[in-house]
């Protein structure tokens, strides 16, 4: 009993030891920015797109920023392994940065599309130069700790976020949403300069799998074709979506671990969960505003709510899971998806007019929660399983598989909303979609019950 006491103190200070200090500001300062960014654009883009004349381009901006977040992602892996993270880790907020000063400088759409399309290259870049840096300064035992601080740099900017856009946009205008931040990210640049003449030298690793440039290209477009079939609804989209879907397909096959689409026990089941979580959940996220609007009434800010208990009950649980770190990540991952099932069961609840809209609050805390310990769970089970030489690889595909699933699952809502509802009357569509839901969060909890008996 006297040791497990003795080392709690070291446990929880394990992010700010002399070795970790400079490595968990840098790390927290640009994941921060970045979440403030993406928190911030979406409450920005109304007025920026109106003030530059861009109406029939509203969706672009976040399309191109995740196209080119998908290519970003698979070259950070290519590169990681095979020269280490250094490399996308300085390049990435240099680029995000670019893109803020292009963004906040745009005199039309095209520029505005370009400065987004190099945040979303940046984005890609760092999201995972910072799994690997993870990998090489925290143990195994150590690393549910920072993944819990990473969850928290996300819920400032989640419950802030917003209202600071908003006032910066009407006070000061929309430009400086981007341009604010863009001292922070060169402040962030200069510690991780520091921490990454820290690093040990590369060794490149021999064998192994190599993600293919042009297959992510493909895969982009495929989920751009697809996001923008589900928002433009008619016969010429259906065409274009579906080639957009096999396309998606066939590069995933070269993008993802062997077994993934077939769930085999070990890492494709870990990259898989990445999709099922994910994806179920953001099709949550993405229309449970409107349903409170819609359905029960709410106003808009009161309707956005509900997201904000998601990030609480996220980081609430993230860091219970960060102070327990002999906990079995396994076992985390399939408490998880089980919380994410009741916080799904609760939308479909809510989505009907005759339940109560409280239900909302109470399902969004159950199922952040089950985020909260999921998400660090995956990513601790990623790099176990992962050899050292195909690490940036796994985590590619790991990051690769949160958007396709989050676009798919978020484009069939929009595909559901047009077929059978209406944004006045939204209720059958998400009757159906909180179906597909639950079921693809059921699978993840029978997947994750099966493991290899050896890592």
């Amino acid at each position: 009993m006297a040791s497990t006491i003795d080392s709690a103190p070291r446990r929880r200070s394990v992010l700010w030891t002399a070795e970790h200090r400079l490595t968990t500001i840098a790390l927290l300062l640009v994941v921060t920015l970045v979440a403030f960014e993406s928190m911030g654009v979406a409450t920005a883009m109304p007025t920026l797109v109106a003030d530059l004349h861009g109406a029939a381009l509203y969706s672009w901006p976040f399309t191109i920023f995740l196209v080119s977040s998908v290519v970003a992602t698979v070259l950070s892996g290519r590169i990681g392994d095979r020269r280490g993270p250094a490399p996308a880790l300085l390049a990435g907020p240099v680029l995000f940065a670019v893109g803020l000063v292009v963004a906040g400088t745009a005199s039309g759409m095209p520029m505005l599309l370009l400065g987004r399309a190099l945040q979303g290259f940046g984005s890609g870049l760092l999201l995972v130069s910072v799994s690997l840096l993870i990998a090489l300064t925290f143990t195994d035992h150590e690393r549910p700790v920072i993944y819990a601080a990473n969850a928290a740099a996300w819920v400032l900017p989640a419950v802030i976020g917003p209202s600071v856009a908003g006032v910066v946009t009407v006070s000061i205008g929309w430009r400086w949403v981007f341009l604010g931040l863009v001292p922070l990210v060169v402040v962030g640049v200069l510690m991780l300069v520091v921490v990454v003449r820290r690093l040990p030298a590369h060794e490149p690793a021999t064998g192994g799998r190599r993600a293919s440039v042009p297959q992510a290209i493909v895969a982009a477009l495929g989920v751009a074709a697809l996001t923008w079939a589900a928002q433009h609804q008619s016969w010429v989209a259906l065409g274009y979506g579906t080639v957009g879907l096999i396309a998606l397909a066939y590069a995933l096959r070269t993008l993802l671990p062997f077994g993934t689409l077939t769930s085999r026990p070990g890492l494709p089941t870990v990259v898989a969960s990445r999709s099922l979580i994910a994806g179920a959940y953001a099709g949550m996220e993405a229309y449970l505003p409107l349903t409170m609007g819609a359905v029960h009434g709410y106003n808009p800010a009161l309707a956005g709510l509900p997201l904000t208990i998601t990030a609480l009950g996220w980081s609430a649980a993230s860091a219970a899971q960060g102070r327990y770190v002999d906990w079995s990540r396994e076992a985390s991952l399939r408490t998880g998806f089980w919380l994410v099932v009741a916080g799904l069961v609760g939308f479909g609840l809510v989505s009907q007019p005759w339940f109560p809209g409280w239900i909302a609050f109470v399902a969004c805390a159950v199922g952040g929660a089950g985020m909260g310990i999921a998400m660090p769970a995956i990513s601790v089970l990623l790099l176990r399983y992962s050899p050292e030489g195909e690490r940036g690889f796994n985590t590619s595909a790991m990051q690769l598989a949160d958007w396709v699933g989050s676009a798919l699952l978020i484009g069939l809502g929009g595909v559901l909303l047009g077929a059978v509802g209406s944004v006045l009357d939204p209720s059958p569509a998400m009757a159906l979609l909180t179906v597909a839901l639950v079921v693809l969060a059921m699978v993840g909890v029978r997947l994750t019950g099966r493991w290899p008996s050896k890592v």
